[in-house]
């Protein structure tokens, strides 16, 4: 029996990306997907995205760090819980809002995200070293592009604010 294949992600009518795009992408999501499976496997990749995600904006409602995410409330609190448990996150009173809980990095969980992204960073660091100088320079003119990249991603995770309602 053959598995059912996955549809493609929807592309809102555009055209497909011409075959530069797409291979530049490909080799993105490569050298990314080769990064996780090199990666020490002692917390889940989502509770590593939710530590970015706090490092990155700072304190978050559970219900916004879901949002940011894509999982469920149900999940991130649980998720917040096992976070909390080894100390890298806290609760804390939301000071605009003090019925409101605010989830943040603990001192530890910034250490442990830091120490995490030097040892991958030291990791390709020493691949980067065995390219020719002329890939080394052709990686280092992408090195903006690549942020710029990084950029965008994280705007379009950002959450918008909500539309007014018409004539309101």
């Amino acid at each position: 029996m053959s598995r059912p294949s996955a549809a493609p992600p929807e592309t809102g009518g555009a055209a497909p990306p011409p075959a530069d795009t797409l291979r530049s992408a490909t080799a993105v999501h490569g050298l990314l997907s080769s990064l996780l499976r090199h990666a020490p496997r002692d917390i889940s990749l989502t509770s590593l995205a939710a530590l970015s995600t706090l490092d990155r904006s700072g304190p978050r409602r559970v219900t916004e760090l879901a949002a940011l995410e894509g999982v469920t409330q149900p999940s991130v609190t649980t998720l917040v819980n096992n976070l909390e448990r080894v100390g890298f996150v806290e609760r804390r009173a939301d000071p605009a809002d003090r019925r409101a809980v605010l989830v943040a990095l603990t001192p530890a969980g910034t250490e442990y995200l830091h120490s995490r992204r030097r040892a991958s960073a030291e990791t390709y660091a020493r691949l980067i070293a065995r390219l020719s100088p002329e890939q080394g320079a052709a990686l280092a003119a992408a090195v903006p592009a690549l942020e710029r990249l990084r950029e965008l991603d994280e705007e379009e995770r950002e959450p918008r604010p909500a539309e007014p309602p018409p004539g309101g």
